[in-house]
């Protein structure tokens, strides 16, 4: 079996200044059949990373990552073992369809591919906190940062990805988790378990990213008054929002800070839901006030019974 290899004669009179252009060499080889070399993707024979802090995994071990963080995932409690397991929860359900939807997503918008290209991260050097406090109050960046003064969280929070194997969409997953935040100040809700059920909610509905929609299954855990509220006034408000709302994935946070909030709003087709920490302020003061009426009734009447 032989090999037969054409060049032109171009390419030939440029290697080999002897030849004129003319002349069309057939170049005979005995031939050798090629293999290029192989290793078997497994756990004692992992390819190298795709980018810094990346770790291949197989299918089985995604697999097994996905369900065992899931089991462990506990969307209220933010400690770094539990925040570990949600990150590896994103990760490793959003591959191989709703990561590269996403990053489509923004691939098909002007902004979202500007910030494809500047990779821009959200840190609280990078947005420059104190300068945000600075703003008037009814502005994005404003309305950012005492939202995060009040929750008591900070934006260097978030973990780095790790198990999404293209450098792109990793780059996707870490932007949408760095937006979390906004997304938080955007609509106003909490960091409670209800609020973020709330906003897990809205999100599978503008992201599809399926770690928001099971996340959703945490409203199971809610108090009997949380899920009827839930119910009845955050779960409809959240899909009809995040259904009918831009892609919150294509803004470009860093270019918004200035703009009036109610403005980001209206553009983006997001409403903000009834005050949620406000409401359950309310039902604090209201059962605070009957268990004090209670006291004084019981009071009472052991009074009058001596």
């Amino acid at each position: 079996m032989e090999v037969t290899l054409r060049r032109s004669a171009g390419v030939l009179a440029r290697k080999n200044h002897g030849l004129r252009p003319s002349f069309n060499p057939t170049i005979t080889i005995a031939a050798a059949t090629v293999i290029p070399s192989q290793r078997h993707f497994s756990v004692l024979n992992r390819p190298p990373p795709n980018y810094p802090g990346h770790v291949p995994l197989t299918r089985l071990e995604r697999l097994g990552m996905a369900i065992g963080s899931g089991l462990g995932t506990n969307t209220t409690n933010t400690s770094p073992t539990t925040t570990d397991l949600i990150a590896a929860f994103a990760e490793t359900t959003a591959t191989p369809y709703f990561i590269y939807r996403l990053r489509d997503v923004m691939l098909a918008s002007p902004t979202g591919r500007r910030i494809l290209r500047d990779r821009p991260r959200i840190t609280s050097s990078s947005l420059n906190l104190p300068a945000l406090r600075q703003l008037p109050p009814n502005t994005v960046g404003h309305t950012y940062v005492t939202w995060l003064d009040r929750e008591g969280v900070t934006p260097d929070s978030r973990s780095a990805v790790r198990y999404i194997d293209d450098e792109e969409c990793a780059y996707v997953m870490q932007r949408y988790r760095e937006c979390h935040d906004f997304y938080h100040a955007l609509t106003g809700l909490p960091i409670v378990r209800e609020g973020e059920v709330a906003l897990k909610a809205f999100e599978f509905a503008n992201t599809l990213l399926p770690m928001t929609g099971l996340s959703v299954f945490a409203a199971a855990t809610l108090k009997k008054s949380e899920r009827r509220r839930f119910a009845s006034t955050y779960l409809p408000w959240a899909l009809r929002n995040g259904l009918r709302a831009k892609e919150v994935i294509n803004v470009y946070w860093e270019e918004e800070l200035t703009k009036d909030v109610g403005e980001l709003r209206r553009e983006l087709g997001v409403e903000p839901p009834p005050d949620l920490r406000a409401i359950r302020k309310a039902e604090r003061e209201e059962r605070a006030r009957r268990k004090a009426e209670a006291a004084a009734a019981a009071g009472g009447g052991g009074g009058r019974s001596g």
